[in-house]
């Protein structure tokens, strides 16, 4: 499997898929796809976080479990889908958390959240591959290894990063970020089990501009076309 990787990340994890846990892992995926199972995303979307993010352009992290296992959704940005495909029930809240948190924000027809990935934020799922309807495949195959690096060197080599964590899944992250240097905001998470307890009403799109604000930092567009 060839590897697309922006050059700045490349430069980060410049041996890192030299490493035996990464080569068993794609070598894995690759097996699996020989197989004829169906993985999500398309091996060209894999990395689209990195890509859409350059190391040194994060200014948020946004942090998903793994990707979406339907068709035509994943495309490497966590909570987000291809244009034309279906808005998951995640992605409605957080849409419904911005329309009550961003004055004049309105409600997109899409769930596609690349223009959030061009303008800072990383939206990085901690497992970056999973089989085709089956939530959860990929976990604990070796992607959190890699995952977990990206956001210890995030935090070793950037300084006032703005990390949202929501769901205990993302909050047990948090012993990876030096809090003197970066910012953490938690919440529950998203998901229609979870949102009325603690996601709405949090106002993490608000306060993340604010404190990018305070850091003499241009703050996120949140309103999507």
């Amino acid at each position: 499997m060839s590897i697309q990787l922006e050059q700045s990340w490349k430069e980060v994890f410049v041996d890192e898929f030299e490493k035996g846990y990464m080569k068993n892992l794609l070598s894995y995926i690759q097996n699996e796809q020989k197989e004829g199972r169906t993985i999500f995303p398309p091996n060209r979307f894999i990395f689209n976080a990195f890509n859409y993010t350059p190391f040194n352009a994060v200014k948020v992290v946004i942090l998903g479990q793994d990707p979406y296992h339907g068709q035509g959704q994943a495309h490497g940005l966590s909570f987000s889908v291809q244009k034309g495909v279906n808005t998951p029930p995640s992605l409605k809240n957080i849409f419904k958390e911005l329309v009550d948190d961003i004055p004049g924000f309105r409600t997109p027809l899409h769930g596609d959240l690349t223009q959030w990935a061009d303008q800072g934020v990383l939206l990085l799922n901690a497992t970056l591959t999973v089989e085709a309807n089956k939530p959860g495949s990929h976990q604990k195959k070796g992607w959190e290894i890699f995952t977990d690096k990206v956001i210890a060197e995030l935090s070793a080599r950037r300084m006032g990063v703005v990390f949202l964590l929501w769901g205990k899944f993302a909050q047990e992250k948090a012993v990876l970020i030096d809090k003197s240097k970066h910012h953490i905001l938690t919440a529950t998470h998203p998901s229609p089990y979870s949102a009325a307890n603690g996601f709405f009403f949090c106002r993490h799109f608000s306060k993340t501009n604010q404190i990018l604000q305070d850091n003499n930092l241009k703050p996120i567009d949140w309103q999507l076309d």
